[in-house]
């Protein structure tokens, strides 16, 4: 363990109390090491066995945005073609491949190679893992976050992934959100309508 053994105030309000989805950009630019410092955070986080199977394109330009456009819902497409960075979060069907590397202290390749029922099963929880990690990364390196399940899935693998190198799970739009136009913020449970303690 650290030194500090837990987070200020500040620092829990940056991450979870006071964050929010964003829709809407100011004209602030993202910097490429703001992306980088939070793909670096979200990377040591836990997986199982580390399998680590989230891939991440920083959709930038006009013309991968004109890409993008035509997978997207149309209420998504204002604020994801407004927005300064779009991610494509996609989960490696062959992530186990990397498993000599990545848990070399165990064959765990032998564990998913020949089952895709479990390795897809273990891609996709993984993933969602890691895209929770890297909501919270990028809000720890000063960035908004904007995620959304709102696009056709086939359609951006098609455009972005090799045949069947990587399948899209989730968009984040990334920049600096217009606080001036967030929405009020949506009720919570309460905690005994979420934990029990047995």
């Amino acid at each position: 363990m650290s030194s500090i053994d837990r987070l200020d105030a500040a620092s829990l309000d940056l991450l979870f109390r006071e964050a929010r989805t964003h829709s809407f950009w100011s004209d602030r630019p993202v910097a490429e090491a703001d992306l980088k410092a939070a793909v670096e955070l979200m990377k040591m986080a836990p997986t199982s066995a580390n399998c680590s199977p989230a891939r991440i394109v920083f959709v930038t330009s006009a013309e991968a945005k004109a890409k993008l456009k035509d997978a997207l819902a149309p209420g998504n497409v204002d604020k994801t073609m407004s927005a300064p960075v779009t991610a494509i979060l996609a989960w490696d069907p062959a992530f186990y491949e990397k498993l000599p590397f990545l848990f070399p202290h165990a064959d765990a390749r032998s564990w998913f190679a020949g089952n895709a029922t479990l390795a897809d099963a273990t891609a996709r929880l993984n993933t969602a893992l890691q895209i929770g990690y890297f909501i919270l990364a990028l809000r720890a390196v000063g960035l908004d976050a904007g995620p959304m399940t709102g696009f056709d899935a086939a359609k951006v693998d098609a455009a972005f992934f090799a045949a069947g190198s990587a399948r899209a799970s989730v968009l984040i739009n990334i920049g600096h959100g217009d606080p001036a136009k967030l929405f009020p913020r949506s009720p919570r449970f309460a905690y005994d309508e979420i934990a029990t303690t047995v």
